[in-house]
């Protein structure tokens, strides 16, 4: 069964960056859209870029490989929402964001 789980401290992810932790055997890229965290797969659908690594722009993350762009809230790649991500929830508890996954 999935449970929440320690990802990262508030203040180790600025607003609008992102961070690759690794948690229950899978690399999830955690970010920070103005204080908002959204989890989702850190390996990019197209030759598994590190999404973690890349440019965010509002709740949009572009891999730093190839360009490949992806909605944190859905998961779904811009340009072909048929093609998904998963995304995994995350909640803020004592100073820290942790990720059900």
């Amino acid at each position: 069964m999935a449970e929440f789980v320690f990802a990262a401290k508030i203040d180790d992810i600025p607003a609008g960056r992102g961070k690759t932790v690794s948690l229950a055997e899978k690399r999830i890229a955690l970010f920070n859209v103005d204080g908002a965290f959204f989890a989702i797969d850190d390996t990019c659908l197209h030759r598994g870029g590190p999404l973690g690594e890349g440019e965010l722009e509002g709740c949009v993350v572009t891999c730093p490989w190839h360009g490949w762009k992806f909605d944190l809230r859905s998961g779904a790649m811009t340009m072909n929402p048929a093609a998904r991500l998963s995304c995994y929830p995350t909640r803020i508890e004592d100073g820290a964001v942790q990720v059900c996954c």
